[in-house]
């Protein structure tokens, strides 16, 4: 009667637990689509940790094109910041497959698809908060990207499991030698379970920090069943590669519990620590990760191709929320020769002041410094990316040809190189120079303050001979420059622009318009005075230079 008693507890106590955990489940997808809800239309309120991002070049890393932004670019532009404004993503695969976007650029006008599923999540909320709780539950827990893993393991594991059945069947004819000599059977029985102990840990500790890697596939795995369960034309194509995919990988999938709590965190009952004497001794996870990484490598295009569909559709997913999020964007249209956008803005910057322009050729702005110029080469190059990757131009219209995007702005000595600034510069320049005579869409450049690491003489020279080959080159520029004599000396090549700004004797006032024409007023020595330079430092500075404007001759 006590049996039966203590087994009914069992039962009961199970039954509750099982019934706890289905609440906690739907108590926190309660929790999370009220929360999902309420941010829509909101900037991400989400901080990063440092080593959070490690895996975003994964996929990119992994799928090159004719054409992606190099990393001279991202940095001059502070991609990583604009992807992080634009990241609602939910699962790792996401976040790859969005950080790639950015980085790709298309070549040709083909973001119809793209469109229809962004206007689902933006007007559908069901639908969307669908597609994020598939997405949570893939999760973004993972340090490296699958990419990454799969690359290392190549060159340092050994997947062969000849040995691991070697160990079993040695020890069932030891236990078989025990019913003949039991003496000799058990001995060699423990010292094959001993081994094998050692060998798993040895083993065990190479595979570990992949573990992490395999659950996530098995869950991005798993997704495509709730993936299935979507009845939305639109969507059709990318489930039904999905199913085919999954049906490809249903041996990787088969019998993955035994890895899945494999290492991880028990509930410290018997029969726990009984199963995981019993991986030690036979070594099954081990054998099992081995099946499962050989069937990764045979069947690697099937899971690109899930990892590929999941991370395209929560970047898609990403885009829907961030354009609900910003005041004014606006589909670009790819058309014509000139570069024609009106009212741009910059994303990162709370309250932006809009500026235009309508060009058909390179333009040269001049202006103080802090008058806004390098802020709005920025403004230009982030919109001309974001127009051709994520269809999302910030702007009240944007017209212009599909580009290679360049930049050379924020350049810094190359220590590890022993470039000089200098060098640096004329590398940089001279890669954008190297793009323009390769085949593919006309290039489109920024350079701010151009060849700044030398001497005024040279600087003017050597920039307006590069300058002026851009054009000749199919190379149509953005550039910015302290040196007014440009101006001058390019005028037939360029469009002149300028910004400026009102220095009093105690403040300095910018309205961060882009003007046309050439900058007029000086401000560097003015500048001095309102940051609380000596008087008599500004006024001799200011009579030197009053002095060489009207002789060419430094006193």
């Amino acid at each position: 009667m006590e049996s039966y008693i203590i087994i009914g507890f069992i039962i009961a106590f199970s039954l509750g637990a099982f019934l706890l955990g289905l609440r906690d489940k739907w108590l926190y997808e309660k929790r999370l689509k009220v929360f999902l809800k309420g941010n829509f239309g909101k900037a991400p309120s989400r901080t990063y940790k440092a080593d959070e991002l490690d895996h975003l070049k994964g996929y990119y890393n992994n799928h090159a094109q004719e054409f992606q932004i190099d990393d001279i670019t991202w940095n001059d532009l502070s991609m990583d910041g604009v992807f992080a404004r634009m990241n609602y993503c939910l699962s790792a695969s996401g976040e790859e497959y969005l950080y790639y976007m950015l980085r790709t650029p298309q070549m040709n006008d083909d973001f119809d698809d793209l469109e229809k599923k962004v206007q689902i999540f933006s007007e559908d909320e069901d639908t969307r908060l669908r597609f994020q709780l598939i997405f949570n539950k893939i999760g973004r827990r993972i340090k490296y990207s699958i990419y990454d893993y799969l690359r290392v393991l190549e060159g340092v594991a050994d997947f062969s499991n000849t040995r691991h059945y070697a160990m079993i069947l040695l020890m069932l004819i030891s236990i078989g030698l025990c019913f003949y000599k039991f003496e000799v059977g058990i001995v060699l029985f423990l010292v094959l379970a001993v081994s094998n102990v050692v060998m798993y840990f040895k083993d065990k500790s190479k595979i570990e920090p992949y573990l992490e890697t395999f659950r996530y596939v098995l869950k991005a795995i798993d997704s495509v069943d709730n993936f299935s369960k979507v009845n939305i034309p639109e969507f059709a194509s990318d489930i039904d590669k999905l199913k085919q995919a999954k049906g490809n990988l249903q041996s990787f999938s088969r019998g993955s519990a035994i890895l899945a709590s494999s290492g991880g965190v028990g509930t410290g009952s018997p029969l726990d620590l009984l199963f995981d004497y019993f991986r030690m001794i036979t070594h099954v996870d081990l054998i099992k990760f081995n099946h499962m990484y050989r069937e990764l490598t045979d069947k690697r295009d099937d899971l690109d191709t899930i990892i590929t569909i999941i991370g395209r559709l929560d970047a898609i997913l990403s885009i829907a929320c961030f354009r609900a999020s910003i005041g004014t964007y606006t589909l670009p249209v790819f058309e014509g020769e000139a570069y024609d956008a009106k009212d741009l803005v910059h994303p990162l910057i709370e309250e932006p002041v809009a500026n235009s322009i309508t060009t058909a050729k390179g333009i040269l702005i001049t202006g103080s410094n802090a008058s806004g110029k390098s802020t709005f080469l920025k403004t230009a190059a982030i919109n001309t990316i974001l127009s051709q990757s994520i269809h999302t131009a910030l702007a009240s219209s944007y017209k212009a040809p599909i580009y290679r995007v360049y930049s050379s702005m924020a350049l810094s000595d190359d220590i590890l190189e022993g470039d000089s600034y200098y060098i640096v510069e004329i590398k940089s320049m001279k890669r954008i120079l190297d793009a323009a005579a390769k085949d593919g869409a006309p290039v489109l450049c920024f350079v701010d303050e151009i060849l700044r690491g030398t001497n005024t003489v040279e600087r003017i020279a050597a920039s307006t001979e590069i300058l002026k080959t851009f054009p000749g080159r199919k190379v149509t520029c953005f550039a910015a420059t302290h040196d007014i004599e440009l101006t001058v000396l390019l005028k037939d090549y360029f469009g002149i622009y300028h910004f400026e700004g009102d220095v009093t004797d105690n403040d300095v006032h910018f309205d961060y318009l882009l003007k046309e024409g050439a900058a007029v007023n000086r401000n560097a020595i003015k500048l001095l005075g309102v940051l609380g330079y000596d008087k008599n430092i500004v006024d001799r500075a200011q009579e030197l230079a009053d002095k060489f404007n009207e002789t060419g001759v430094w006193a």
